[in-house]
């Protein structure tokens, strides 16, 4: 009998373990054994990029990007900040628009990882966010895609108008100085960009804009040594300047300064075609490269533009190089260029949505609604810009309204959504850090568009005052 039962025990333990040979059953620690064993979607070997951007070409876009009219704005925002809290706002502002797109970024590479996507564009990132964050909101991943991709279209079509304002501007000192007898106004030097313009925005493939941009930057580069020739001659003391400016004008400030770096909807397009993403983020990192460049180089034209010309200065310091020197002129007429090389690069985010949208649904005649689409949204562009044409005023009302949102608050909400259930960090950090930067970007949103607002109103009651003005001496006459 002994014997026996030692042969069931034996055999019932052979009978255990043949359960986990049977192809029909699988234990845990089988299943533990192949999750393992496979290997993690990495989306970077995924990718199939038809023209790859190297890193020093993603370089040169980003500050292509950021070292736009934005920079040259930046002594008009200390105007309204004051030496000290202008030096000091510039650093912090810098800081949470780096840090904003740091996470975007890195959200996006997390949610391909669980999406087993090579890649996502800045709208489908922040909807799988959602997708794949908290049960409750997944529901919501895309209608957050839909809302995200419209409002990068109407986000980067304010900044063209920008860009039209900006080249008419200079085009218009320019012309003036030459030209005195015939004075050209703001509206017809905005409708001569119109061709030009509509020229350059047929150029569909960013690795194509690689050249316009390396142009742009050496240009820009001549540009800022003109500017800041006559910037540093014979400073004023900085006793004659404010160094805390009244707290009802930080909002104009602030803005300002956002619109300024933000490049928020350039930064997926390049990190998406990149040769090497991960090179992106990380110390130090193409972002991080690009944009220590860009504070300083913002910091030091802000505090010493303003230094220099104190509350006379222009939305665009350009404007106030003296009229009678030929290099003076040369700087503005250069500065208009190099907005203009930018202007393709800026119509590519809008345009990536548009193309992206039509993609299954493409005729014979794709490449004629191609050539409609771009000549219609130039010509807008065009249009608004002429209709608006005070420069200080349309950028701070454009960083205030939609660079606040789209590049502070949005990638705040994507990344607090995403790690809800993931990992907040200890004492929930990242939930108390996000929460910060979204009331940040909510007192631009509403205070900078209710300054900017304010101004515009009274520039464009100005204007009409002036042009009855005008009317009543012609009558008389």
């Amino acid at each position: 009998m002994a014997k026996t039962k030692e042969s069931m025990e034996i055999d019932n333990f052979k009978s255990t373990a043949d359960l986990t040979s049977n192809p029909g059953f699988q234990s845990s620690l089988s299943i533990a054994s192949k999750s393992v064993d496979e290997k993690p979607y990495n989306p970077f070997e995924h990718r199939t990029v038809e023209h790859p951007n190297s890193t020093i070409g993603s370089i040169v876009h980003l500050l292509k990007c950021c070292l736009g009219s934005g920079i040259l704005a930046m002594p008009a925002a200390f105007k309204n900040s004051g030496l000290v809290v202008g030096a000091i706002g510039t650093l912090i502002a810098g800081f949470i628009c780096t840090h904003t797109v740091h996470i975007l970024v890195k959200v996006s590479q997390e949610v391909c990882v669980d999406a087993k996507k090579p890649s996502l564009s800045f709208a489908e990132t922040c909807g799988a966010a959602f997708t794949y964050g908290p049960k409750k909101l997944q529901p919501w991943g895309n209608f957050i895609k839909v809302l995200v991709d419209y409002s990068m279209v109407v986000t980067y079509f304010s900044v063209l108008c920008v860009y039209v304002v900006f080249i008419g501007s200079s085009m218009k000192e320019v012309m003036d100085v030459y030209m005195p007898d015939n004075p050209l106004s703001i509206q017809a030097a905005c409708a001569l960009t119109l061709v030009p313009l509509v020229l350059i925005c047929q150029i569909r493939n960013l690795k194509y804009l690689v050249p316009f941009s390396a142009v742009a930057n050496i240009l820009i580069l001549v540009v800022f040594v003109i500017t800041l020739y006559y910037v540093f001659l014979d400073l004023p003391p900085i006793k004659e300047r404010e160094l805390v400016a009244g707290i009802t004008q930080w909002p104009l400030f602030l803005s300002t300064v956002i619109f300024a770096m933000e490049g928020i909807g350039v930064v997926m397009p390049v990190e998406n075609e990149m040769a090497k993403p991960q090179q992106f983020l990380g110390c130090p990192g193409v972002l991080n490269i690009a944009m220590v460049i860009v504070i300083t180089l913002y910091g030091i034209v802000g505090f010493f533009g303003y230094l220099q010309y104190g509350d006379f200065v222009k939305g665009s310091i350009t404007l106030n190089l003296p009229e009678e020197d030929v290099i003076a002129q040369s700087a503005k007429a250069l500065m208009a260029f190099v907005i203009f090389l930018s202007f393709a690069l800026q119509f590519y985010v809008p345009m990536e949505m548009i193309t992206r949208k039509r993609k299954g649904k493409e005729s014979r005649y794709e490449n004629l609604i191609q050539i409609v689409i771009r000549t219609v949204l130039v010509t807008m562009a065009v249009a608004i810009a002429a209709a608006f044409p005070n420069l200080e005023l349309v950028i701070s009302f454009v960083g205030a309204v939609f660079f606040s949102t789209l590049g502070l608050l949005i990638p705040a909400v994507v990344d607090t959504v995403y790690n809800w259930d993931n990992n907040l960090g200890p004492f929930n950090y990242v939930l108390w850090k996000n929460l910060i930067i979204g009331i940040i970007s909510l007192i631009a949103l509403f205070s900078g568009a209710y300054v900017s607002v304010q101004g515009m109103i009274e520039d464009f009651g100005g204007h009409s005052l002036e042009n009855h003005e005008f009317h009543d001496n012609a009558t008389l006459t």
